[in-house]
C-alpha cells in the first residue's frame, strides 16, 4: 500500500501512527498467507496419509487373497491327491508370489505409518496378523530385567511399590554351542597282587570317538539330506571357532556310512520283499579321470499305503556309471512281482524273465504318457513363446480324458485293493476302453509329420502295460512315489555339482536310502542318525532291526509314553 505525497502526515506523531497501522496490515496479510499455506500442507499430508493407508490396505488384501488361495489349493490336494502337473507346477509359484506380496504389504504398512505420523487426523493402517503360536517349552530362556525407576516420574518421590510387570518374548539366535566330552577311565592297582584294573573303553560309531554321535549326524544329514558340501560345512565350522578341515569331515563321513551298512542291508531286504515296487532313475554327474561322466541313481520304493497296506514304506538307492540295463537287472535279479515304472526296457528283458520262477510284471506310468500329450496342449507355455505352436485338439482331448481317470483314482486312494479293483472295473474300464478305440481312430487319420503321433504310439505299442491297473487293485496309475524319492537329488545337484567318484556315488546311495526311509515314516532323519550312531556300536546283531526307522519310531513312542 502506497500513499500519495499529499496524503502524507505533516507531523512526526501522525507519521508514526500511520507506520504502525501499515505494519499491522502487513502482519495480518502475512498471517493469512501462512494459515492458507499450513492448511494446504495439512490437507496434502492428510491426502498422502490416506493414499498410503489405501495402498497398505490394498497390499494387505492381495496378500490375504494369495494366502487363502494357497491354503485352499493345499487342502484340495491333500484331500484329493495330486490334481495335475499344471497345478503341481503352479503351487510353487503361488508360494513365491505369497512371499513377495507379504513383503510388499509390510513395506506399504511402514510407509502408511510414516505418513500418518505427520498428521493427527488420519489413523495409521495396521495389518491383521495371525495369532502366533507360543514358543516351545523346552527352548532355553533368558530373563532380562530393565532397571526400574528410582523416583516417581510425576512427583519425584522415592517411595515406590511394585505393582506388576509387563514381559515381551523375543526369539533370538545364539550360535550353536560345542562341547568336548572327556571320557575318563580311572586305573586301580591291587595292593595284594599288584594287578591293574581299568573299565573297558566305550564303543563309538567312529574310531576313538573323535566326533560325537550328534555332530556326526549333523555332518551326514547336512551333506546328504540338505545337500551342503563338506567344504561349505568346513567354512561354517571355522566361522564358529572350530577347525574341522574338509579331509577330516570326509574321513568321518566314510566312517559313518560304513557304520550304517547293516541298516542299509535290512532296508534293502524289506523293500524287495514287497509285492509291488516303484522304480525310476535320474542322472548324476560322476567325476572321472578326464571329465565328469553322466551316471545314474536308481531308486526302488515300497509304499503300500495307496491300497491300505500295513507294511512300512521304505526306499533303496543304487548308483551306476551309466544307464545300461545290466544295472537294474542286477538290482532286480531276485525280485518277482509288480514293478511300476516308465517304459524303459532294460529292467528285465525276456531272456532274464524266462529263467526266473516269478518274473516281473510291468505296470507303466500314466503320468509319463499324459505328460507327452500335456506338452502339446499346454496353452500357457505356448503363449509365452513368440511363435507359439497351435494347440493340438487331439492332445487336449487326451488330457481331458486322463483327467476323468485321475479323478476316479483320487476318490479310491487308500481303499483296499479289492475295493479299488471293483471301482475301476465299474468306472475306469469303460473310459479307458473308449480312449483306446478313440486313439486308434485318430491315429489312422494323422499324417506322418504330426507331432501327436509320438505320444499316441507311445501308448498303443505298450497298451497292455498301461491297462494293467484295471486287473490289479494294488497298482497305481502313476509312478509318483519313485519320482518324489528322486526329487531331492534333482534339486541338490546344483549344490554338490557332482559325485567325486563311483564310490562316492555309492556312498550317497546308502545315505539317501536311510534318510528317505526316515522321511517316508515321518521320522526326523537327524534325530534318528544321532541315536543310531550312539547305539549301533555295542548293539547285538540280533537287535539291529530295532534301529529300522519304523521300528525305532514305535520304540521311541513307547518309551515316551512310559516316561509320562
Amino acid at each position: 500500500m502506497t500513499s500519495k505525497p499529499v496524503d502524507l502526515p505533516a507531523d512526526l506523531a501522525s507519521a508514526y501512527l500511520a507506520l504502525l497501522s501499515e505494519r499491522e496490515m502487513l502482519q495480518a496479510e502475512h498471517d493469512v498467507v501462512v494459515a492458507e499455506r499450513d492448511t494446504v500442507v495439512a490437507e496434502r499430508d492428510i491426502a498422502v496419509a490416506q493414499a498410503a493407508n489405501a495402498q497398505a490396505m490394498l497390499s494387505d488384501s492381495e496378500a490375504l487373497i494369495a494366502k487363502l488361495e494357497l491354503a485352499i489349493e493345499k487342502l484340495r490336494r491333500e484331500l484329493r491327491g495330486k490334481r495335475s502337473e499344471r497345478t503341481a507346477r503352479l503351487l510353487d509359484q503361488m508360494e513365491l508370489q505369497l512371499e513377495e506380496l507379504v513383503m510388499a504389504a509390510t513395506e506399504d504398512e511402514v510407509a502408511a505409518q510414516a505418513a500418518a505420523a505427520k498428521t493427527a487426523s488420519v489413523r495409521s493402517f495396521t495389518r491383521k496378523r495371525p495369532v502366533r503360536k507360543p514358543w516351545p517349552e523346552d527352548v532355553e530362556r533368558k530373563r532380562v530385567v530393565i532397571d526400574p525407576p528410582s523416583t516417581c516420574a510425576c512427583c519425584g518421590g522415592s517411595r515406590l511399590s511394585k505393582l506388576g510387570e509387563d514381559m515381551t518374548e523375543t526369539l533370538e539366535e545364539i550360535p550353536r554351542r560345542f562341547i568336548v566330552i572327556e571320557t575318563v577311565r580311572e586305573k586301580f592297582t591291587c595292593r595284594d597282587c599288584e594287578a591293574i584294573s581299568q573299565p573297558p573303553a566305550p564303543f563309538h560309531a567312529t574310531p576313538r570317538g573323535f566326533i560325537g554321535p550328534h555332530l556326526l549326524a549333523t555332518i551326514l544329514f547336512d551333506k546328504f539330506g540338505m545337500h551342503s558340501p563338506l567344504n561349505r560345512q568346513s567354512t561354517r565350522f571355522k566361522c564358529e571357532g572350530i577347525e574341522l578341515s574338509t579331509s577330516t569331515l570326509a574321513d568321518q563321513v566314510g566312517y559313518g556310512t560304513a557304520a550304517l551298512l547293516p541298516i542299509f542291508d535290512l532296508i534293502e531286504a524289506h523293500v524287495f520283499a514287497a509285492e509291488r515296487l516303484f522304480g525310476d532313475d535320474t542322472t548324476i554327474p560322476i567325476q572321472a579321470k578326464d571329465k565328469c561322466t553322466t551316471g545314474r541313481i536308481w531308486t526302488y520304493v515300497r509304499d503300500d499305503r495307496s491300497y491300505g497296506g500295513a507294511a512300512a514304506p521304505a526306499a533303496i538307492y543304487y548308483a551306476s556309471s551309466d544307464r545300461r540295463g545290466e544295472h537294474p537287472q542286477k538290482h532286480l535279479a531276485a525280485y518277482g512281482g509288480i514293478l511300476q515304472s516308465d517304459c524303459y526296457n532294460g529292467f528285465e528283458p525276456l531272456s532274464v524273465a524266462e529263467k526266473k520262477a516269478v518274473p516281473i510284471t510291468f505296470a507303466f506310468c500314466h503320468a509319463h504318457a499324459r505328460r507327452k500329450f500335456f506338452e502339446l496342449a499346454d496353452i500357457q507355455k505356448n503363449a509365452r513363446k513368440r511363435k507359439g505352436k497351435p494347440i493340438s485338439p487331439i492332445a487336449l482331448e487326451a488330457v481331458q480324458r486322463y483327467d476323468a481317470l485321475f479323478e476316479i483314482e483320487r476318490d479310491i486312494n487308500g481303499l483296499s485293493a479289492k475295493e479299488r479293483l471293483a471301482a475301476r472295473q465299474e468306472k475306469s474300464k469303460p473310459l479307458f476302453d473308449d480312449m483306446h478305440a478313440w486313439l486308434k481312430r485318430e491315429r489312422a487319420t494323422l499324417s506322418k509329420s504330426s507331432e501327436v503321433i509320438e505320444p499316441i504310439d507311445y501308448m498303443l505299442k505298450r497298451w497292455d502295460g498301461f491297462a494293467r491297473f484295471l486287473e490289479d487293485g494294488r497298482i497305481c496309475l502313476t509312478n509318483n512315489a519313485a519320482e518324489r524319492a528322486l526329487r531331492g537329488i534333482a534339486l541338490g545337484r546344483r549344490n554338490w555339482t557332482f559325485a567325486g567318484s563311483q564310490r562316492g556315488a555309492d556312498r550317497a546311495a546308502i545315505m539317501l536310502s536311510v534318510i528317505t526311509t526316515c522321511r517316508l515314516n515321518d521320522v526326523d532323519p537327524k534325530a534318528w542318525l544321532a541315536d543310531v550312531f550312539a547305539r549301533i556300536a555295542d548293539l547285538p546283531v540280533s537287535r539291529l532291526r530295532e534301529l529300522l526307522p519304523w521300528q525305532w519310531k514305535t520304540h521311541k513312542g513307547t518309551a515316551i509314553a512310559a516316561a509320562a
